[in-house]
């Protein structure tokens, strides 16, 4: 059986992609997880990985890490699914929405970490940010329209899973979105695996200081 070893689902946003696609997609998986800033949690890491990161997904002998290396092996290892859309053009796009979501949007990760404990309120973001969020908005929107939604591609896709963080940074820190990028969010939030980790999160018995979740 697949093993993914996740860190708090509180804070990892990481962790949070591969592990919400697999649960939309069914797939069978041992969930492990490992709380991150502890005196501890860099050895328990690099026990799983070089890397010494979450998220790690373990098949066998196979070890990978890297939110977006798994979502591919995960396309590779089981191409029927559709994990990827099956037009070439519309997978290009989603690979590339995907990938600048990984890659991109320094500032409103930093103004905004993903914090499944923090009580929705207003943030007041830099220029920088608000820019971050401003393109998020705006690529939902194009993709919405070109291909119908209610997902970004139509059904539900890796594109939506690397993107899922953002919507609870959206909503927390209370980001103002257009009316398309709300009810994106709420077809996110409305999936059965948004619930379970979201309710998971919040259960979480460790969590960071109080200076530190705010």
């Amino acid at each position: 059986m697949l093993k993914l070893v996740i860190g708090n689902k509180r804070y990892s946003s990481w962790s949070m992609r591969p592990w919400i696609l697999m649960k939309e997609f069914r797939l069978p998986f041992e969930e492990v997880v490992i709380p991150l800033y502890r005196e501890e949690s860099k050895s328990a890491l690099l026990a799983h990985s070089p890397a010494g990161k979450v998220p790690i997904l373990r098949d066998g002998d196979t070890n990978v890490w890297d939110s977006l290396a798994i979502v591919e092996y995960l396309a590779d290892l089981y191409p029927n699914l559709l994990i990827w859309p099956q037009d070439r053009e519309t997978r290009a796009h989603a690979r590339a929405l995907a990938c600048e979501m990984h890659s991109g949007f320094a500032a409103l990760r930093s103004e905004c970490p993903m914090n499944f404990g923090r009580s929705p309120r207003p943030a007041s973001l830099t220029e920088a940010a608000r820019a971050d969020a401003d393109r998020i908005g705006a690529a939902w929107r194009d993709a919405l329209a070109r291909y119908g939604g209610p997902f970004l591609f139509g059904r539900f896709g890796a594109a939506d899973a690397m993107f899922a963080p953002v919507v609870q940074r959206f909503e927390s820190y209370m980001v103002s979105v257009s009316d398309e990028a709300q009810h994106y969010m709420r077809t996110i939030k409305s999936l059965a695996s948004w619930k379970e980790w979201s309710l998971s999160a919040r259960r979480e018995e460790w969590c960071l200081p109080q200076n530190e979740r705010d």
